[in-house]
């Protein structure tokens, strides 16, 4: 056998975990604004004003918008997940523990970006409702009032994100399952991963925080959260003689903030 076998092993999985977190690992990393390559501890998303246009005498200066630029300041951590591949335990099971432990460790880091965003969400001092009833027409309209008063754009870039007894109570909104309403390419009943509703993306998920029976849903727009990446998920297998087996780690280094707190609704929804 070629003394190089265990690199190709190495090499395959690498590419294993790679693949397995950009397939299921997160939902939402893709409905944020996401900065690559960040060197240091620490970036920053710039946050832009709203500008005024004005007329201007003839030969004189344009006018100067004066548009506001806040700089939000998005930290980074590191995370870690690794487990032990035993060389003969792979000779004893009928599973693929290589692919076992790759998606096991991209799902988890996976996680772990999804949570940094919703932390980011939760943030946000913008609320439809209350905390009392479950996810109600009446709720969902507050928030699309809310969201266009505050001048958040319908550019196709608004994302929702909810747990599944929210999915259940959206499921009896006749505007969002009967096909009269919706038609029949964007009815729930045909998979649960996301929908289009109201010019937005609606996504169940079971990461969002419960707290006496109250599940923080979230509706809001792309550029309003920020998600800065220091280091995608990389993966290292060593071998430990000492132990006859392979140790596997992924890690990354990521972070998420708030950018603008308007782009952002909480709706508080009770599950009885």
């Amino acid at each position: 056998m070629s003394t190089t076998i265990d690199q190709a092993f190495i090499k395959q999985f690498e590419e294993e975990v790679h693949q397995a977190y950009q397939r299921m690992g997160s939902k939402l990393r893709n409905t944020v604004r996401v900065k690559n390559g960040v060197q240091g501890s620490s970036t920053v998303f710039q946050k832009v004003g709203k500008g005024s246009a004005s007329t201007k005498a003839r030969h004189g200066k344009v006018p100067v918008m004066n548009v506001d630029h806040t700089p939000i300041e998005c930290q980074l951590l590191d995370f870690y997940a690794g487990d032990w591949v035993d060389h003969l335990d792979e000779l004893k099971i009928n599973i693929d523990e290589r692919q076992v432990l790759a998606n096991a460790g991209a799902f988890a880091l996976g996680r772990k970006t999804d949570e940094l965003i919703i932390t980011s969400l939760g943030q946000t001092t913008k609320a439809a409702g209350a905390g009392t009833d479950g996810l109600t027409k009446a709720k969902v309209l507050e928030a699309f009032e809310m969201l266009g008063e505050l001048d958040v754009p319908d550019d196709g870039q608004r994302y929702a994100v909810i747990g599944w007894k929210q999915w259940s109570d959206l499921l009896e909104i006749a505007e969002f399952a009967n096909a009269d309403f919706v038609g029949p390419d964007e009815l729930p009943w045909r998979g649960t991963q996301a929908k289009h509703w109201l010019g937005t993306l609606w996504l169940p998920h079971s990461g969002l925080e419960l707290s006496s029976n109250v599940r923080r849903c979230f509706w809001y727009h792309r550029s309003a959260i920020g998600h800065a990446i220091g280091q995608e998920v990389v993966t290292d297998v060593t071998w430990h003689g000492d132990r006859a087996a392979h140790f596997v780690s992924n890690s990354m280094s990521q972070g998420a903030c708030l950018i603008d707190g308007d782009g952002v609704i909480e709706m508080p929804s009770l599950e009885s």
